[in-house]
């Protein structure tokens, strides 16, 4: 019943450099054009945020996974610029997001920059709109604030809710533990009941059978009649 908390208190025993640098290491690999349909960056990322039950972990884990992201983005928007819309046109893409790509393309001719910054928050768009947004020539001044900041609000998002789904997955197993040890002691008290009355039905059919002392005095008396 303890294996969520086993697996908690052991990840965050973990050495946080490690930790840390594996959270990264999967965001900034999602964030790179194409890896995002192969790396888990935002699972990882949600387990790594469990760890985060102190200021300095969660400041730490922040910092680190905002970088990464940036960056990923920014490799995506690099490439993007080198080979331009012949992205599209890639196996990759092809077969994962070609809507998607579109798009993205289609957004960013609408919205810019903003389209980057709400993109962080969209599985698939987030992988493909920096590289859409160097193949649509979106000027890298324009880009780097919007994904800067994307990248700031979407690890706070995902470290907070990481964090918080840890402390509630170690206080929903405890009341499922003090529950079950309830239920259990209700389980067998119910039992015990049942099978003393059993036991007292028994003791009584035994009795009824046997027949009382009178009863037993009076029946050769009616055999002679």
């Amino acid at each position: 019943m303890a294996l969520v908390t086993d697996l908690l208190d052991w990840l965050q025993a973990l050495p946080q450099p490690g930790l840390v640098a594996a959270a990264g290491g999967l965001v900034f690999a999602e964030c790179t054009i194409g890896l995002g349909f192969i790396a888990p960056g935002e699972s990882g990322l949600l387990i790594a945020a469990t760890t985060a039950t102190s200021v300095p972990r969660f400041l730490t884990l922040w910092a680190v996974v905002t970088v990464c992201a940036a960056l990923g983005d920014s490799v995506g928007y690099v490439l993007g610029r080198k080979f331009g819309p012949r992205l599209r046109e890639t196996k990759l893409i092809r077969k994962f997001g070609l809507d998607a790509w579109d798009r993205a393309t289609g957004v960013l001719e609408r919205r810019g920059a903003w389209a980057v910054f709400f993109a962080r928050f969209l599985p698939v768009l987030r992988t493909l709109t920096p590289a859409a947004a160097g193949a649509s020539n979106l000027p890298f001044r324009k880009f780097l604030p919007a994904t800067a900041a994307g990248a700031f609000c979407w690890s706070l998002v995902h470290i907070s809710l990481g964090a918080a789904l840890g402390e509630a997955a170690k206080q929903v197993e405890s009341a499922m533990n003090t529950g079950f040890l309830v239920v259990a002691a209700l389980a067998v008290g119910v039992l015990v009941f049942f099978l003393l009355r059993l036991k007292k039905r028994k003791a009584l059919g035994v009795s009824e059978a046997a027949g009382s002392p009178d009863e037993q005095a009076e029946e050769p008396a009616r055999t002679g009649n």
